[in-house]
């Protein structure tokens, strides 16, 4: 498991990230189509919090696209790096995200996180934040819709709704089992709507959550335990 420290320069006040996101917002790449489902890499990642401890662990599982086969597996521990402000806790999380990243033994591919892109108020949410920074493709795929509305799907696997905010598609609402709750998915940076949707349902031919994140929140509960044993 690799120890993070927090960043030299990491935003400190709500102003400060604030002033971050709208400067990182502006390079975020939305007219790439990104990796063809089912092909190369596919990594999960997820994060969790002991905050008496002022602990956060991260976990990165690679898995091989074709197969949803495990590869590689990386974890990394660091305090947590930010307060809990709505809408920024990407500053929570990032640089033991990216430690996690940065500890696998190959290229991660397209990265998923159990979050947001842009179906975020700033539409900046944490799957476009880490991309930015990483330069990888990323999409988000949240448990649910955080202040968005939609109309429920279909009933069927594969059936999804426009994620609005007002009139502007930010995401769909996408039903990955029937009669299933559906799963909410962004574009994160360079993968398109379309593509991050594909991903996602090739990554759930079984649960509704991807095979990436239900592992990496698998790895990374464990991870912790083991940190604040």
């Amino acid at each position: 498991m690799t120890t993070v420290r927090i960043p030299a320069g990491w935003p400190a006040t709500e102003e400060q990230a604030l002033a971050v996101q709208d400067e990182l917002r502006e390079r975020v790449v939305l007219d790439e189509p990104g990796p063809p489902p089912g092909t190369g890499r596919v990594t999960g990642v997820d994060v969790a919090y002991d905050d008496e401890r002022d602990v956060v662990v991260a976990a990165a599982v690679v898995l091989d696209a074709a197969t949803n086969a495990v590869v590689a597996e990386a974890t990394a521990v660091g305090r947590v790096s930010f307060p809990y402000v709505p809408g920024l806790l990407a500053f929570r999380e990032i640089p033991t995200v990216m430690a996690a990243l940065d500890a696998l033994p190959c290229a991660p591919g397209l990265v998923v996180c159990d979050g947001y892109g842009l179906a975020h108020p700033r539409r900046f949410g944490l799957a476009s934040h880490l991309g930015v920074l990483t330069g990888l493709p990323t999409i988000g795929v949240a448990k649910n819709p955080f202040t968005f509305s939609y109309e429920e799907p279909g009933a069927r696997r594969g059936s999804a709704s426009s994620l609005l905010a007002g009139t502007d598609e930010v995401g769909r609402a996408l039903r990955t089992q029937d009669g299933i709750k559906p799963v909410f998915v962004s574009v994160g940076h360079r993968v398109d709507l379309d593509n991050a949707c594909a991903h996602t349902l090739a990554l759930t031919p079984k649960y509704r959550l991807p095979e990436s994140t239900r592992r990496a929140d698998a790895l990374c509960r464990e991870a912790l335990r083991q940190a604040t044993a």
